[in-house]
């Protein structure tokens, strides 16, 4: 089964994909939106049909203290959004520190700070995706 990957932020949506046997994430591309989920939740879908996805794993933004904050609540709020348009399975997935990790894969692989903004966001939805599909406990899928 195919899962795409989301990381929702402010101004982009960060989308990565698995390969068919969901085993190894890549980044996909990056969605710039104005704050218009309606407009971003056409856009998963017709990715979702056209990609062929059995799942989309939603970066989930938590507090350090385990609290969910106002991003967490947007990412809940456009789960349920997700849910009512797609016939799949939506999981979240703890998303901390996931745009540091993607920024210091970037920084090691000599990116340039000018490239490394274009991609950051696709990035970060890949580690969040490989984390999903890394999971010891597999019992959602």
């Amino acid at each position: 089964m195919r899962y795409l990957g989301l990381d929702l932020g402010s101004k982009t949506l960060g989308v990565a994909i698995s390969d068919k046997t969901g085993f190894i994430a890549s980044s996909y591309k990056t969605i710039h939106h104005d704050e218009d989920y309606d407009g971003l939740i056409k856009e998963v879908e017709e990715l979702v049909q056209k990609l062929e996805i059995g799942a989309v794993v939603l970066g989930f933004p938590k507090n350090m203290d385990n609290t969910i904050g106002y991003k967490g609540e947007l990412s809940l709020q456009f789960q349920k959004k997700l849910e009512e348009v797609l016939s799949i399975p939506i999981y979240l997935q703890d998303e901390r520190l996931t745009t540091k990790i993607a920024t210091d894969m970037l920084i090691q692989g000599n990116v340039s700070r000018k490239n490394r903004k274009k991609v950051v966001d696709s990035v970060a939805a890949t580690v969040i995706l490989q984390s999903y599909l890394d999971r010891s406990d597999k019992s959602e899928k």
